[in-house]
């Protein structure tokens, strides 16, 4: 047998077999391929979708906690609005609570003074002093010596007792203030009164070359004893402050206009007659022990004269020594501080 005779060749049908098998084998080698790609698409697909669901989920927690901010902000608001009008009520209730204690305190006073009330009634127009430049006070005054001079009931100063309270009406203040040291005044007076006769005292004055003249019903400056003048200055000033249309007792009525010059000359008239007790009857008050009692009465009132700017310093130049001496002492806080 020839070698040529011993080759087999395929048939047709053998290699449409074989081709039919090679087809079967590539397609399956392609299938892992398309399978993978799909499968690595579909999953980052999926990454995609959970990232975004991630963030909305996010966003409507954050939109969710800025929304409670936001509510707990407006309810603090509103709790601070609440409070707030409730302490200005408060306050307005405070102050015509106050209001109403410091009217009824003035009436009461008004009731007291009204069983005493003298039928003088002294035509004050202007407050007259007549001042001897040539002369001062005398430096040997037993009220600017020691010990006398650092004698007080308070220790500090009356800064605090004279400002004006919270809430508190302005004339109401000063109007229950001139009351008080009306009333502590003529205590004070009634107590040396007896020794206050024309014949020692011919003249009313505060020291050598301070006198202190009286205008009359005719607008005349006329020369009065010290007891006759201090009598008529006690009836003006009670006449004033018991005259209910000029310091009001009653809710609803106004202070009149001339209030506070009114109370000007009121003051004037108590520091003149508080100046020649201290250059004057000033033993009497060491005497009987009450010379604590008075310095701090008199550091009060110019204190309270000073913090309101009642009367200038040309009125009060009489005492302005002790005045210097209690401001050193820091009892007076001068009007400039």
């Amino acid at each position: 047998m020839s070698f040529f005779s011993s080759l087999r060749f395929p048939s047709k049908k053998q290699k449409e077999a074989n081709s039919n098998a090679n087809s079967a084998n590539n397609s399956s080698s392609n299938l892992p391929i398309l399978g993978t790609f799909y499968k690595n698409q579909s999953s980052s697909n999926s990454s995609s979708l959970l990232q975004k669901q991630q963030r909305e989920r996010e966003m409507q927690k954050h939109q969710r906690e800025m929304q409670l901010q936001m509510e707990r902000e407006r309810q603090l608001q509103e709790q601070q609005k609440q409070h707030n009008i409730r302490q200005q009520e408060l306050a307005i209730q405070q102050a015509n609570e106050r209001k109403q204690i410091l009217k009824q305190k003035r009436s009461n006073m008004y009731l007291n003074n009204e069983s005493s009330k003298s039928s003088v009634r002294a035509n004050i127009q202007e407050p007259e002093i007549n001042i001897n430049q040539n002369q001062q006070p005398s430096l040997e005054a037993m009220f600017l010596s020691e010990p006398f001079v650092s004698t007080s009931l308070v220790k500090g100063s009356f800064k605090t007792i004279v400002k004006l309270p919270k809430y508190v009406d302005l004339k109401e203040w000063v109007a229950l203030n001139v009351f008080e040291f009306y009333t502590n005044l003529s205590q004070f007076y009634s107590v040396i009164q007896e020794y206050v006769t024309p014949e020692q005292y011919p003249t009313m004055n505060a020291g050598p070359g301070v006198d202190y003249l009286w205008l009359d019903a005719n607008n005349k400056n006329i020369i009065l004893p010290a007891n006759q003048y201090i009598d008529l200055a006690l009836s003006w000033i009670n006449n004033k402050i018991t005259d209910r249309s000029l310091f009001p007792t009653s809710n609803g009525i106004q202070f009149a206009a001339n209030f506070p010059r009114d109370v000007q000359r009121i003051m004037i008239q108590m520091f003149r007659i508080i100046a020649h007790i201290y250059y004057h009857h000033f033993d009497k008050i060491v005497h009987l022990a009450l010379e604590a009692h008075w310095n701090s009465f008199f550091a009060h009132f110019i204190s309270f004269i000073n913090e309101y700017r009642i009367i200038d310093e040309r009125e009060i130049m009489p005492l302005r020594r002790l005045i210097t001496a209690f401001e050193a002492q820091g009892r007076i806080i001068s009007s400039a501080k």
